[in-house]
């Protein structure tokens, strides 16, 4: 059988079942509701489970359709389903998109005398040991170079969604520096206190020196560490599960405590990611200041694939083209040429979310997407048994067919030009004969 992920061309009419998976043409007239509509043609008894049982499965839904009109100025329209700021999820590795966005951010923030000497994304950059509990961060074997720098730490975030990275970012930035900029453009309902990594409160408040230096280990500039003082309004307390493990893999029986945690909104996740990709389409206040060079490097990570990439050289049959890509993650995890998706997603404790921009250069379709959903049957926190293969992916896979299939069919009055999007992508040197990378802490 063919495991290649279900991609229906167009001019196929008909019911057709694939997988399992079934998909009408979905010649639809525009309605308010098109997420429930589109939902209604899929007879997979997963999804359908998921879907009518929001509350169970935390399930939220942001589905934007885009418009080109005559100028090729794109034009948005927003559905919802069960989604609200008030409805908790674990954002997890989501919240690394942010955070790459502040790091270059603030890179182009540096004082004038800093920018005549030069730094940019890929100047090396060192973490030192500032505080009880920080690592030293001189050297980065998934570099050409063999040293770390910002840039090579949002490759990896981007594409394998690699815990280290996020940590050196979440350094550099500074907890205090983080949520001031992130409430600053608007973004209130997000919260970002901690490292992926084991720490105390005190300890994730508290972060390192950076050095910046030039390729003769001359330093360029010194970011000593940081303490943020700043205290935290925690929206609600938020308890889930029916136990948990401990440190000690001893089963603790009551609900889990998420309350003092990272926390953002599937909303603000979503305009985040729309203020990147169209800036004009937000206001100035939530944009990121970011330049042109920025954007291309960021289209590209955001969209390629593991196995694409040289520097670092992930294993592609470990990172496989879809490992990050969960609305095309089935089968093979072959993803057709056309397509790009642009996103990043997060999973942890059971929580699944994908926020992605998908485009379809040959038949001209793109839209936005975000879910997130929680998958965990036995209620158990912390044992590293949740339901991600058996029903989260299903579902996400099966949410993000479904809606393609109905893009491919909306008519659109101007066809939009997608060219700002095509990425020129990297190529495996065949010749290269460096291990291959199979592991990474994400």
């Amino acid at each position: 059988m063919n495991n290649r992920p279900l991609v229906i061309l167009p001019w196929i009419l008909g019911l057709i079942t694939i997988f399992g998976y079934c998909f009408p043409t979905m010649l639809f007239s525009q309605n308010k509701k098109p997420i429930q509509e589109i939902a209604r043609t899929i007879k997979d008894s997963n999804f359908q489970q998921v879907f009518h049982h929001p509350e169970k499965y935390r399930l939220q839904i942001i589905y934007t359709q885009i418009d080109r009109d005559k100028y090729n100025r794109p034009h948005f329209t927003t559905y919802r389903y069960h989604s609200a700021a008030k409805y908790y999820f674990n954002p997890a590795s989501t919240v690394k998109m942010p955070l790459a966005f502040l790091a270059l951010e603030k890179l182009h923030a540096l004082d004038s005398k800093v920018k005549l000497l030069g730094i940019t994304k890929h100047t090396t950059m060192l973490t030192d040991s500032s505080y009880i509990g920080e690592n030293a961060v001189v050297t980065d074997s998934t570099s050409k170079t063999g040293l770390p720098s910002l840039a090579q730490y949002i490759k990896r975030i981007f594409l394998v969604s690699d815990n280290d990275a996020y940590n050196r970012l979440y350094e550099f930035l500074g907890q205090g520096y983080i949520n001031k900029r992130l409430h600053a453009k608007g973004y209130l309902h997000s919260l970002i206190t901690r490292r992926f990594a084991p720490a105390s409160e005190d300890q994730n408040r508290h972060t390192n020196a950076v050095r910046f230096v030039d390729s003769a280990n001359q330093l360029q500039y010194l970011q000593p560490p940081a303490y943020n003082k700043d205290s935290f309004q925690f929206e609600a307390t938020v308890k889930i599960g029916n136990g948990y493990m401990n440190s000690k893999d001893s089963l603790i029986n009551g609900p889990w405590d998420f309350t003092r945690g990272n926390r953002m909104s599937l909303e603000d996740l979503t305009t985040i990611e729309r203020s990147f990709l169209f800036p004009t389409s937000v206001p100035i206040t939530q944009r990121f200041d970011l330049d042109s060079s920025d954007t291309r490097f960021l289209l590209q990570y955001m969209s390629q694939y593991p196995g694409e990439t040289q520097y670092p050289k992930y294993d592609s049959t470990v990172f496989f083209d879809s490992f990050t890509k969960f609305y095309f993650r089935y089968g093979n995890h072959h993803i057709p040429n056309y397509i790009r998706i642009f996103n990043k997603p997060g999973w942890s404790y059971g929580f699944l979310t994908d926020i992605a921009y998908i485009v379809d250069f040959k038949h001209k379709v793109e839209f936005m997407l975000s879910c997130t959903l929680y998958v965990n049957e036995d209620g158990i926190i912390n044992d590293g048994h949740y339901d991600y293969d058996s029903i989260g992916f299903p579902f996400l896979y099966t949410l993000g067919q479904g809606i393609y299939q109905f893009e491919l069919k909306r008519p659109r009055k101007f066809a939009p030009d997608l060219s700002h999007f095509k990425v020129n992508y990297e190529k495996r040197n065949s010749l290269d004969t460096r291990p291959f990378i199979n592991q990474a802490a994400n």
